[in-house]
């Protein structure tokens, strides 16, 4: 197997503190990874220096092209509606009409939200823009998937729905690593990271 994703002992300090001491691991297409730890542990740092929009002081990543971000909390505009979020997420994906309306019904079926596609963000509950935030991460079949706390926003449908997905998804090659304060279904995981005092083990 080749490796997706390559963190090679990363560090990173904000004044003082130190936040990262080492973080050091590779990441297999077709896997499931988990990254664990405390509050504070320094997971939200790590997680922002594997998609890149944080430098560390020391060490490199090596990701590829080809990604997708679900964040904890949702980055949706509330006048939008759900059709024109899946039209601005493929525009900026670079993705071809057919492929991304097929994409799109794909993915309202898998989490069963279609019948909300022409309304406005700021008319959905919470647990509707969360299968949002997810689907426009996966509308344009990324090669590795990275989820923030991923279980905060779910019901239990759309959990099962979600590991439904990801096992599927997985099973195709793509690669999901998930970062969050607590694992649940450790046994779903090929291998599960715990971060502490800036240390990944």
């Amino acid at each position: 197997m080749s490796n997706v994703l390559e963190v090679e002992h990363v560090a990173r300090s904000f004044g003082r503190q130190k936040i990262l001491v080492d973080a050091s691991f590779t990441v297999d297409a077709g896997q499931l990874i988990g990254i664990t730890g405390e509050n504070g542990s320094g997971k939200s740092t790590l997680l922002k220096i594997i998609i890149g929009v944080l430098k560390s002081d020391s060490g490199r990543v090596i990701r590829p092209e080809s990604m997708g971000y679900c964040p904890q909390e949702v980055l949706l505009f509330d006048q939008l509606t759900v059709l024109e979020h899946f039209k601005c997420w493929a525009r900026g994906y670079g993705m071809k009409q057919v492929h991304w309306q097929e994409r799109m019904e794909l993915l309202l079926q898998q989490f069963q939200f279609k019948q909300h596609l022409d309304k406005l963000v700021e008319q959905l509950s919470g647990g509707t823009k969360q299968k949002l935030n997810l689907a426009l991460a996966l509308l344009h079949q990324p090669e590795l998937l990275v989820l923030d706390e991923p279980y905060n926003g779910f019901d239990w449908e759309t959990y099962l729905r979600f590991w439904s997905y990801a096992e599927g998804i997985v099973a195709a090659g793509q690669t999901v690593l998930v970062v969050s304060h607590f694992i649940n279904d450790q046994q779903r995981f090929d291998r599960i990271f715990h971060l502490q005092n800036g240390v990944l083990s």
